[in-house]
């Protein structure tokens, strides 16, 4: 057992959200061990709230062709004097850390060409993120493998949130990715059938998701529009008192699945549910090559399935 453990996990948000069952299981192997986790500004409250860590580290992203950066870079990484280190990023970026590294050289979990304990990429990256963790960290010796787990997040909801039942929806993903987007019509005729039902619609989302969103809540005042208004353990918190969730493959429905919120997850052509679904006890898959041709009234069967949609009969829906 080592003494000093760096775990590297960057983006994107829905990898590091189906991290979150490999933190916790190198936190019970190295349960009195110091661990540092390095990642992006955006998850390090993430990171600090679900207690995996004793400090949160931001990668600094040295640009390789300024000698000065990637100096600094090294002498911040060796300042943590680890003795072992899990790379569940596996980019060519983290693996170079690896290089960088004085030597001796700590115990790695990786990719990077050399380390101790080795994996082949290419075999990793065939697997969904959460049965390649585990691969992983079998081989680095950790049998106790626990799934995606948000349930120690404590974090309040935030302030708007309003009383009665209310249910997620996330219409966006990121803004070079609009073949992964259902039609605002469709999640427009979604929350008409919400509304009905006494369920509030709630929008989540960051501003450069403004345009979707604002065309989506000018549909009924009724709507909460919540763009911008959450961090993300908030949406944990959101999630938790959420009757279900429904949105695009994006990082937001992640933390919904993994919080326990039952969840329907829109995949279009441009991703494949066996290698990026999100991982929860409670969520449902519909994909179709375009989005477009997916109706809500599908949706609402599945809502319905799952035992959260219920009143009027699906087929009332018309986007």
């Amino acid at each position: 057992m080592t003494g000093r453990i760096l775990v590297i996990r960057l983006g994107a948000l829905g990898d590091f959200v189906m991290a979150s069952g490999a933190f916790a299981s190198i936190r019970a192997f190295h349960e009195t061990d110091r661990i540092v986790l390095l990642t992006r500004p955006a998850y390090a409250g993430l990171g600090r709230a679900g207690g995996w860590f004793d400090d949160v580290w931001i990668d600094r992203r040295p640009v390789w062709w300024k000698p000065s950066g990637v100096l600094a870079h090294k002498r911040h990484l060796d300042s943590g004097r680890f003795e072992r280190v899990y790379d569940l990023q596996i980019s060519d970026r983290t693996s170079a850390y690896y290089h960088l590294l004085r030597r001796p050289r700590p115990e790695w979990s990786g990719v990077a060409r050399g380390c101790s304990l080795h994996n082949h990429r290419r075999e990793l990256v065939r697997h969904h993120p959460v049965e390649r963790h585990a691969l992983q960290l079998r081989r680095a010796g950790v049998q106790r493998i626990m799934p995606p787990d948000l349930s120690m997040i404590r974090t309040p909801p935030p302030a708007g949130m309003p009383a009665g039942r209310v249910a997620l929806l996330v219409p966006g993903c990121a803004p070079h990715r609009p073949e992964k987007r259902w039609p605002a019509a469709h999640y427009s005729a979604l929350a008409r059938g919400m509304l009905e039902r006494g369920i509030t619609p709630l929008l989540i989302g960051s501003p450069h998701e403004a345009d979707v969103l604002d065309r989506i809540a000018a549909t009924d005042s009724a709507i909460v529009n919540m763009m911008g208004r959450t961090s993300l353990e908030e949406i944990v918190a959101l999630a938790r008192h959420a009757v279900f969730a429904v949105g695009n493959d994006t990082g937001p429905m992640h933390i919904a699945a993994t919080a326990g919120c039952a969840c329907v997850v829109l995949f279009s052509q441009a991703s494949d549910p066996d290698l990026s679904r999100p991982h929860g006890p409670r969520v449902t898959v519909l994909r179709r090559a375009t989005l477009d041709d997916l109706p809500p009234q599908e949706v609402a069967q599945a809502l319905h399935s799952l035992h959260v949609w219920h009143r009027s009969p699906p087929e009332t829906l018309k986007a």
